[in-house]
C-alpha cells in the first residue's frame, strides 16, 4: 500500500503542461474516460457547475485559435476542451470557481495517465470570452468561459528535449505551521 501512495505522489509531480503535439487521433472512448474522471471533481452542494464543449472540428478549432496567442497549440492538438461555468447551476461564485479548477485538474491528470497524450490548460483566451461564447452560441448570462484545455498526442522529440528540471517554490516560502 505504501508503494502505491508513493507512486501516486510521484505521478502527480510528473504531470506537466504539453504544448507540442504530433498528428494522431484520440478515440472517443479515451475522451469519454477523461471526461468521466473530470466529472468526479468535488463541487459545493454537488452542484457540478460545469459545461464542456469537445472540439475536434477543424473549422471550430480555427475559430478558437484566432482568439488567442496560443493559436498554434490549439491548431496542432487533436482536440480542445472548452470549459464553461454554468451560471444557472452556480450558487457561490468562489466555490464554483474552485470546483471548475478541480474539474480541469482532473482532466489534466486523466490525460497524463494515458502516457502517450499530453495537455495544457490555456487561460489567455479568457481575454476574449464573449467571442468564445459567440462561437458556441452560448449566452454570456448563462455560461462563463473558464479555460480551454488542448489535448493531443505528445511530440516526444520536443518533450524529451525540454525535460530540464522544473522549478517549484520551496514549501518554506509559503507554508506556515501552527502547532
Amino acid at each position: 500500500m505504501e508503494s502505491d501512495y508513493k507512486k501516486f505522489l510521484e505521478f502527480i509531480k510528473t504531470r506537466k503542461s504539453v504544448r507540442n503535439f504530433v498528428e494522431g487521433k484520440i478515440s472517443r472512448n479515451t475522451i469519454l474516460d477523461v471526461l468521466e474522471c473530470a466529472r468526479w471533481a468535488p463541487s459545493g452542494r454537488n452542484n457540478q457547475p460545469w459545461r464542456i464543449h469537445v472540439v475536434t472540428h477543424i473549422t471550430v478549432k480555427s475559430l478558437l485559435a484566432e482568439l488567442t496567442e496560443d493559436s498554434s497549440i490549439i491548431k496542432s492538438a487533436f482536440l480542445s476542451l472548452v470549459i464553461f461555468l454554468d451560471l444557472e447551476r452556480s450558487y457561490d461564485k468562489v466555490k464554483d470557481l474552485q470546483a471548475i479548477g478541480a474539474f480541469m485538474q482532473n482532466i489534466l491528470l486523466a490525460v497524463h495517465a494515458t502516457s502517450k497524450l499530453g495537455a495544457v490548460w490555456l487561460g489567455e483566451i479568457l481575454n476574449k470570452k464573449e467571442k468564445v461564447n459567440n462561437i458556441f452560441k452560448l449566452s454570456t448570462t448563462k455560461y462563463e468561459l473558464m479555460g480551454v484545455i488542448a489535448v493531443g498526442e505528445k511530440d516526444e522529440s520536443v518533450e524529451k528535449a525540454g525535460d530540464e528540471e522544473r522549478e517549484r517554490r520551496p514549501l518554506e516560502e509559503f507554508v506556515d505551521w501552527f502547532q
